[in-house]
């Protein structure tokens, strides 16, 4: 049995992007992946490309409603238009506090039901489920017009094990 906070070794993936519309595509394949009850957690510096790829995610469920970043607002909710699951949009970024200040947020009441996207969520919401899939975008920091990111996605619990996310295409 997988621990919680273990990652499920066959649920790893590495690709490199190499624009804004790959990124927003990396994110319409990776919705055709996610169910009703995924937790998402995005980490990357400022600009990384973390709104972009929940973007294509909103597009491959099928989502209501512009995604844009949730900074000022904490957490937007995307109802589905095809009668899949709803997507939560959230940016812990100003969420100083752990768990206890993401609970005021109710996101384990809308997590069976949708598929919940946090930014930011390092240290703050890996205790919202066993299961969760981490993605980290890497980019080059300081001042440049260099569009390359890597990105790591690693499945973790019993949800992404078995899931061979670079064989899905992503």
């Amino acid at each position: 049995m997988e621990a919680p906070h273990s990652p499920a070794a066959e649920a790893v993936a590495r690709l490199a992007v190499e624009s804004p519309e790959q990124m927003q595509d990396v994110g319409r394949r990776l919705a055709k992946l996610l169910r009703p009850g995924d937790l998402v957690m995005l980490t990357g510096e400022l600009g990384a490309g973390k709104t972009t790829l929940t973007r294509g995610l909103g597009e491959g469920l099928g989502v209501r409603g512009a995604v844009t970043s949730p900074t000022f607002v904490i957490a937007r909710v995307h109802p589905s238009l095809t009668g899949g699951p709803a997507l939560v949009h959230v940016d812990a970024y100003r969420l100083g506090g752990g768990l206890d200040e993401m609970e005021d947020l109710d996101l384990d009441v809308s997590l069976p039901e949708s598929v919940v996207v946090v930014e930011w969520g390092d240290g703050k919401v890996e205790d919202l489920s066993d299961d969760r899939l981490h993605v980290v975008i890497h980019r080059v920091v300081g001042d440049t017009d260099d569009d390359h990111r890597d990105v790591t996605l690693t499945g973790f619990g019993g949800r992404w094990s078995g899931v061979d996310l670079a064989a899905a295409g992503i």
